[in-house]
């Protein structure tokens, strides 16, 4: 494990012994991290109230962390970046089942899914194509508010029929 992935876990460790479990609770927590209200956080911001936390950053650190998680290049965090970040892994139940409910969307095989593999089934128009790592990133976010693997795989199996 590098240090930013340490720094990472740490921070998931904190943030959930505090009780910002929810997202509501963690997009409160972004909130007061950013100072400046841009909406965003750069290096700087995380690393002070990463402190008030209690854990301590140095300026490489934070600056790797916002490096990892920036997924748009933007340079600093958005609220949807830092979430998907804090998010713990799923077990391997969950991501199996989600792979099996992607396939069975994926009707040609390819590992994404077009307005060709759904035609008849869904309104593409505003997405007209989703990737499997789209579809987990998704489903990752709706895991966190399923207790167990056994409810979730129930859930997703009732709901793609698998």
């Amino acid at each position: 494990m590098d240090t930013v992935d340490a720094t990472v876990a740490r921070l998931r460790e904190q943030c959930l012994s505090r009780g910002a479990s929810g997202i509501q609770g963690l997009a409160r927590f972004f909130r007061r991290l950013d100072q400046d209200r841009s909406r965003s956080l750069d290096a700087r911001e995380l690393q002070r109230g990463l402190a008030d936390l209690g854990l301590a950053l140095d300026m490489a650190e934070a600056e790797g962390v916002c490096r990892r998680w920036d997924r748009d290049g933007s340079g600093t965090l958005d609220l949807e970046e830092f979430l998907r970040a804090l998010r713990p892994p799923m077990s391997q139940a969950r991501e199996a089942v989600i792979a099996a409910a992607f396939s069975k969307l994926d009707r040609s095989g390819d590992g994404v899914v077009t307005v060709d593999d759904l035609r008849g089934v869904y309104s593409c128009h505003a997405h007209p194509k989703v990737t499997l790592a789209e579809f987990q990133d998704y489903y990752s976010g709706v895991s966190n508010s399923v207790d167990t693997d056994e409810e979730f795989v129930a859930m997703m199996t009732s709901a793609w029929q698998l």
